[in-house]
Formats: C-alpha cells, structure tokens, sequence
C-alpha cells in the first residue's frame, strides 16, 4: 500500500515545504533567558506568567497547542474562558524556580497525542478547568512545602474531581503546505450545561520594532468575516472562521501604562481581547478592525456529556476559504497518518506497546520549536531601543558573542525546557530518525553550525549557561543515526552527512582535550556533565586551590567519544582513505585514556577501585595525596558504554590501519593488556574494542544488576540503594558533606533542586547501558551468559539481559495487573478514568522504586528513546 505520508517527506527535501508550517511555537517563552533584559540576571521575575498576556515578546512566541512558520512571523493558538477566571487561558501557567518546592513545574493537564513529520496530521488535548483555574492555590501550597515533600499538582487541588472540565481536542490538517485546516473539538465532561468562550487567535510577531525591519506587517476584516494577513516576508494569508464569530482585533504591543506606568504612542495592546472579554473594556479592542492580533471570539453552551466543534482555516493568498471539504480533509489525513505509523510500527504486536510508541514519536513532533537568539544584540540591545543595563556586557553568556540561532530545534520539553540542551538534543535524534531520518541528520549538524559552535570547538549546552559542559554524545548520536538510516536504505550510507559532522567533531574533541584534562595525563575533569547533584558537592564549582577532581565519568565519556570517532573514520575511510590515519589517532587516544583511568601511578589514583569492583572519582592534590569518593553511582557505570565492535571484513579493507595496529601493539604490550582482547575474533568473526576486559565488566555489572544496589524493577537507578543505609560522607575543613539514595524528589538545591540523580531512573543512561549490551551481543555468543538478577542463580546470554532491562523501562507506562500504570504512581484518576488512562505522560525520571514519573511531565525528548526501545525490542535492529 502507497505511504503518502512518506511521499510528502521526500518531497519536502526537494524543496516542497511542507515542513513551513508546524507547532513551532513554544509553551513558554515566559520566564526565559531570551527575554530576560534585568540587571541581575534574573529571568524568572523579568517577565513573569502574569506579565506575558501585556507584555509583546522579542524573541518567540507561545502558545496552547499552538502553530507557525518556520521563523515565526505568523502564529495561532487557541484561548478559552470559563467565564470563572480572571483572564483568558492563552498560556499554560506553572511555577517560575522560586515558587516550587522541588524547582518550576508547568502546573496544567495536556497531552500531544499524534503527528505525522510534516504535521500534515496533528492532534493534542488540553483538560480545561469549568471552575475557577486554582492560580494562587497551587503557588501558595508549593510553597508551604519543603524539599521532603511531594509537589501540589493541579489534580490535588480537586478541581477535576467532579469531571466538571472540558476536554479540548485540537486538531490540524494540510491540504496543501501553506493551506491549514484547524479545528477544536471541545467536550463537556459535566453533568450539567456549561458555557465556554474559544477564541482561535492569529497574531504576528512583533518585529516591527526591529532594526532591520523594513515595514510594519497587519491585519484587517473583509466582507466575510475572514481575514486578510499582510506580512512581507510571508506575502498574503488568509483566515477563515467558520460560522459568524465576532471578530476582535488588538495589536501584539506591550501595555506599558499597565506594566510600568509609563504613557504608550499606542492605543491598543497585546492584552486587548482579554481585557474585553474578561472585563467587557470595549476601549481595549480596535474598533477599525484592523491590527496585528486578532481573535474569533465564538461563545458556546454545550450541554453535558456532548461537544461542539470550532473550524478555522488559514491559507496563503488573498482568496477566502470554504468549509465544505473540511470533514473530508481531516479524514483523509488521519487515515495517512494511520498509515504512516503501521509502517513504523510494523513488527509491534502489544496494542499497549503501540499506543505508547506511537504518542512517544508525537510528543517528539509537537516539541519542535523556533528557537531564535542572537547574543550580541540581546547583551548590547537593539538599535533605537533603550539600551539594556551595562551590567548584562559581563554577565550570562558574554563570551559567546558569536552565537546567532534561528532554526527550527527539537527541544527537551517546550515548557520547562523551552531551550535545547546540546546532549539532550543528541538523544532525540535517534527515535527521530526512525520516523523522519532527514530531521535526524538536521538536528545534530545544527549545533556545528558556525553560528553555534564555539570558535574554539566547545558546542553550546543551553541557554542559562552555553559554556556548560554536556557529556560528549554528539558523535555517538551521529553513528547511530548514519547506520539506523544505513538500515533503512539496504546498506546505503549518508557519507556526506557523516564526513560533514565528523569533521566539526574534530574541533569539538580537541577542546575537550586541551580544556578538560587540566594535568594532560589522560584523565578528564568535565564538571557536572548533565548529572546534576550525583556528587558529594558542585563538581562544575571551583575547588579550592591544590585540589583537581579527576571524573570517571569525564573520563569514560572521552574513552567512549574516542571509539565514536574511530568508527566514524572507519566508516568514511570505506571511501576515502584519508580517513585511516585519523582512525589510527583515536585508536590511540582510546588505548592512552584506558591506561590512565586503570594504572596506578605517582600523577594519580586508579579510577578503579580492586576492592569494590567499581570506577569512583578521585580528589586529588598537587602535593601527591589522593582520595577516592566512594560514591556508588552512575558515574562509575559510564566506563561500561565505551564499546566497540569492527567485522573482520572492514579491517582487511584497511590495510594501513591494521597494519598500523599491529605496530602499536609491539611497541606498547602494556596498553592492550588493559582493554579488551580485540585480536581475538568473536561471533561473525567481528573484533570487540572496550574499556574494560571481561572479568572487570562481570564484575562491574554484578551490582548493576543487582535488586538490592542499582536494579529497579524499571531500570537501572542513577545511585546505588546501597547508600539508603549507607550514606557517603565526605568532611571537609568548613562542612560535612553527604549523599544518601533518595529514590524521588531531590531534597537538595544543587542546581535549582529540580532535578535528582542520586536515586531515581533516567532513561538516556538506561538506554546506554541497553546499547552497550546490543554491541556484546554482536561479539559474544550465546555461551557467555550473566546472572540475572544478581543472587538469583539465573543465567541469560547478553541478548536476552538486553531484552529484559527494556521491558523494566517499557513497563513504566504499561498498565500492571491492576490496570495501573506505574508513571502514574496511585492517582486513580489517571489510572483508571476514561477519559485520562490511555493517554501517557513523559516524565523527566523516573521513582527508582516505584517508577512514578517525576520532573518535567512533558520530557519527551530523551524519555521518546522508550519509542527506540520498543522498536528494538520486536525488531532486533
């Protein structure tokens, strides 16, 4: 059967655009960086949830369920009114970083449910409240609460208690790329009548104000209640509503009478159509119905148990759009969306697994977002403007004047994380190319782009720190992609893509060398490296003088990033045989990071520890003296994804290469005595390169698969349960620092408290452990078994432990023998109501003893690698 859906992807990389249009905006451009013009530096009270309805943005904008093209200079979104609250639900509402007890939260019910890559197709719900939206109820309760406590969420105040909400489904479907059919199917789940306010809202981005802007964009009613969109970059546009609205115009301003008490050469602001619905202030709406904000304003009762539909189309062109082939439109594009997933999915049975799957690849869609930020304008200030305070010149980000964004980027969670973050971004990519391998490839190139990338090699970690150090997964994420597209294809490889990466990576690694191997001996510092709180201290805080924290996790990053970058000059050298002598340099620089993390030597500790099995972080002074931290956590588990397998058939290609290796083996013995025995051929003759030798990996994986240290019943755990009755301390001069297994919530306020790894699930790491166990099973057979779970006496070959750690991760969302799902902990109304059981929620991480979803509930970047797993689990590729 044809795949149009695959169709329209190839097609837009031939330059049809189908991608133009898409949910691009944000969910919170609120409370950002970007918009953050304060002295202090403090971009959670600059501009607050309060402030956003008055105040017009400079660098995005958001939106419920919101979409535009792809530079934002025309957007929808939908707002609602109860008739309850005292604004217009427009934005999602959650606590900026000082009001919650455990950092901020977007405090809402939503869920993005399906979309096609090229958001032909497009469907999320939105729970609206008939009742007043409980604002000050849910800030004063968070912050009552102390770090041991659990969050007050939306569903604790009650609120959906008596099903007295709206379930708001809304929908999207192209006819063609720049022809947009919207619609919001809005159920009254009440017992009773009850009436609600939609209003489909078309703006412009306000950049008017812009230097560089050549004329001021705008908007005016015809004849038919439609309106005509005049944007110059965009040419014309027209917006339909369907049936008789009343058509309300303002302009996308901000009031700065009711911000900052100061006169306006504006009549008409951004907070216009709310002041008129919610307080009948007919002077706050144009009255020549014209402007650069405009909303149809349709009042609707619904009667209990029913709904009723809102229908709007948006078209390029001056021609005013007819409904009559909406119903059939939509149908058209669900069925292809239908059919673009049952290619997807092909192999996968469990109708639960499919379900999952499939809403996972849609939070991935949904969470794309126009990410525009140029640093030397937002630290000096646009021309014309009042200029920013002078303090910002040496503030956040004020050696990165060279970074200008303005793409398109696959973002961690579009309300909490409305920004990319290098390593996150990496995850991503890889659900992303099973689905849209174009997409993929786009996403990992952009952050070499030279508007990105630091001259110096450093790629940017994310908005509130770019020089902050992301562990170095770009290359792996780039293997990954090039050979699941090499699958796709039968054996056809992007050589371009990967040459073009590969050659920004070799910046990249040797910043890495020059700046975070401080002593040059091999072993690498790094700093928090994405972990958060999982040490006894700030390990991105400087240490006090004479004192070097050497990581084992910097370091096995490096030994991983170093195999990475082998295969990757194998893999090019197939072409070109430029590429061997690179290959051979990495081979080395893999070889002298192993010496170094296991010797023990006068410059430093083993990073091995002989009695416990176990790699640790050493603290080291410049006087010789040093001390291992005996923390048993993730970061001693990371030398376990340095792994590599080559076939035979590459090596005999490459001459040089291996004549090369043989060279280096004779001359340095002692270097191949430490990893693994790569000479020694394996199942389909293949060469196994890793950090560790056999009886070390053994060893190290006996209490990762142990139930009573690091295995979860839903995956491995960040910190070792050891700790729960065996706290790590670590007295210094001033303080006695410590770290215990805490399974849920954080209860320290390291970085903002919002985050834990000292206890609970997370999956990027779950899934390298799996990967890893993928590249043994390509070298060992079915003879080399472990035991499972350690103590058990149970023995399974490498494969089928593979097999069994992804169910723990998959079952986090599947329903128990109770029908629950263990993301949502107890609350029965999640689990078992109708209308909200079948729709999942992505956590950030994950209760390492219950699997309670926990952080950010929308993370579906790297929680999407659940989609990954599944494909894997049936697929075996």
């Amino acid at each position: 059967m044809s795949n149009t859906e695959k169709e329209r992807l190839q097609d837009s990389n031939k330059k049809k655009e189908w991608k133009k249009w898409g949910p691009y905006l944000t969910d919170r451009q609120w409370g950002t960086v970007r918009e953050d013009y304060s002295k202090e530096g403090n971009a959670w009270e600059f501009v607050t949830h309060d402030k956003a309805r008055s105040r017009a943005f400079r660098w995005g904008e958001e939106g419920i369920g919101g979409i535009s093209d792809d530079h934002q200079y025309l957007c929808f979104a939908f707002g609602f009114w109860n008739e309850k609250d005292p604004i217009i639900k427009e934005r999602l509402f959650g606590l900026n970083g000082y009001e919650g007890n455990h950092g901020e939260d977007v405090k809402e019910m939503y869920y993005y449910l399906d979309s096609t890559p090229t958001h032909s197709y497009m469907k999320m719900l939105y729970k609206y409240p008939q009742n007043e939206f409980p604002y000050s109820q849910l800030v004063e309760e968070n912050q009552k609460r102390s770090r041991t406590d659990k969050e007050y969420e939306l569903l604790d105040t009650g609120v959906f208690d008596k099903n007295e909400y709206f379930d708001i489904y809304i929908e999207y479907a192209k006819e063609d790329t720049e022809d947009i059919l919207i619609k919001a199917t809005i159920h009254n789940r009440a017992t009773t009548s009850a009436k609600i306010h939609a209003l489909p809202t078309v703006w412009l981005r306000n950049t008017w104000r812009l230097p560089y802007n050549v004329s001021k964009p705008y908007m005016e009613l015809l004849d038919d209640n439609s309106v005509r969109i005049r944007q110059e970059q965009l040419e014309n546009y027209t917006a339909s509503f369907e049936g008789n609205p009343e058509i309300l115009f303002c302009d996308n301003e901000t009031n700065r009478k009711k911000l900052y008490g100061s006169e306006s050469e504006n009549e008409y602001f951004k907070d216009g159509i709310n002041d008129y619905v919610t307080l009948g202030n007919k002077d706050a709406i144009r009255p020549d119905k014209q402007g650069t904000k405009v909303s149809g304003h349709y009042l609707l009762e619904i009667p209990a148990g029913e709904s009723k539909e809102v229908k709007i189309r948006l078209k390029k062109g001056v021609k005013t759009s007819t409904f009559s082939d909406f119903d059939d439109i939509f149908k058209k594009r669900l069925e292809e969306a239908d059919q673009f997933y049952t290619d997807v999915q092909e192999n996968v049975t469990d109708s639960e697994h499919l379900n999952i799957q499939r809403q996972a690849y849609a939070g991935l869609m949904w969470t794309k977002q126009f990410y525009y930020y140029d640093i030397k304008e937002w630290l000096e200030g646009d021309s014309g403007r009042t200029k920013p305070p002078k303090e910002r010149l040496k503030g956040r980000n004020n050696d990165w004047m060279h970074l200008h964004n303005t793409d398109i980027i696959s973002m961690p969670d579009k309300w909490e994380y409305p920004w990319y973050a290098a390593w996150d971004l990496a995850f991503h990519t890889i659900p992303l190319a099973r689905i849209d391998i174009d997409f993929a490839k786009d996403q990992l190139l952009i952050m070499l782009k030279t508007n990105y990338q630091h001259p110096n090699g450093q790629i940017p970690a994310y908005e509130w720190n770019f020089g902050d150090v992301n562990p170095p997964v770009h290359a792996w994420a780039a293997l990954r992609v090039f050979h699941i597209e090499k699958k796709q294809t039968g054996g056809k490889g992007d050589h371009v893509f990967l040459e073009k990466i590969f050659h920004k990576l070799l910046l990249n690694f040797t910043w890495w060398i020059n700046r975070k191997d401080s002593e040059g001996n091999n072993i690498f510092e790094g700093g928090f490296l994405g972990l958060d709180n999982i040490g006894v201290f700030d390990r991105s805080a400087p240490l006090p003088d004479g004192l070097t924290l050497e990581q084992a996790d910097g370091t096995s990053w490096m030994a991983m990033y170093s195999l990475n970058m082998l295969r990757i000059a194998l893999d090019l050298a197939s072409e070109n045989e430029v590429y061997e002598d690179l290959a051979i340099k990495f081979f080395e620089h893999f070889l002298y990071i192993a010496q170094a993390i296991h010797d023990q030597r006068d410059t430093h500790d083993s990073l091995w520890d002989e009695d416990d099995h176990f790699y640790y972080d050493v603290l080291r002074s410049n006087i010789g003296d040093s001390q291992k931290l005996k923390i048993r956590s993730m970061v001693g588990i990371i030398p376990f994804f340095a792994i590599e397998t080559l076939k035979e058939v590459t090596l005999s290609k490459l001459s040089k290469f291996k004549e090369r290796l043989l060279v280096f083996e004779r001359s340095h013995p002692e270097l191949y005595a430490i990893v693994s025995k790569w000479q020694e051929p394996g199942k389909d003759n293949r060469r196994l390169l890793s950090l560790m030798r056999g009886f070390r990996m053994k060893k190290l994986l006996q209490p990762v698969l142990d139930e009573e240290e690091f295995l979860s019943k839903y995956g491995i755990r960040a910190l070792s349960k050891y700790h729960l009755e065996n706290p790590y301390t670590l007295k210094t001069r001033n303080e006695l620092l410590s770290v215990s297994y805490v399974p849920g919530e954080s209860d320290s306020a390291m970085f903002g408290g919002n985050s834990n790894w000292r206890g609970p699930i997370w999956f990027p790491m779950n899934y390298l452990i799996i990967e890893s166990l993928w590249k043994l099973n390509y070298y060992y057979d079915e003879n080399l078994q472990l035991e499972y779970p350690t103590g058990s006496g149970d023995l399974y070959s490498i494969e089928e432990l593979a097999d069994k750690l992804s169910k723990r991760l998959i079952d986090i969302f599947v329903p128990d023998e109770n029908g629950n799902r263990p993301v949502y902990g107890k609350n029965k109304k999640l689990n078992q109501d109708p209308h909200f059981k079948d729709h999942i929620l992505f956590y950030e991480y994950f209760h390492g003893d219950t699997g309670e979803g926990l952080g950010a509930s929308h993370q579906t970047g790297w929680t999407a690698l659940v989609a990954d797993l599944i494909h894997k689990y049936y697929n075996k590729n």
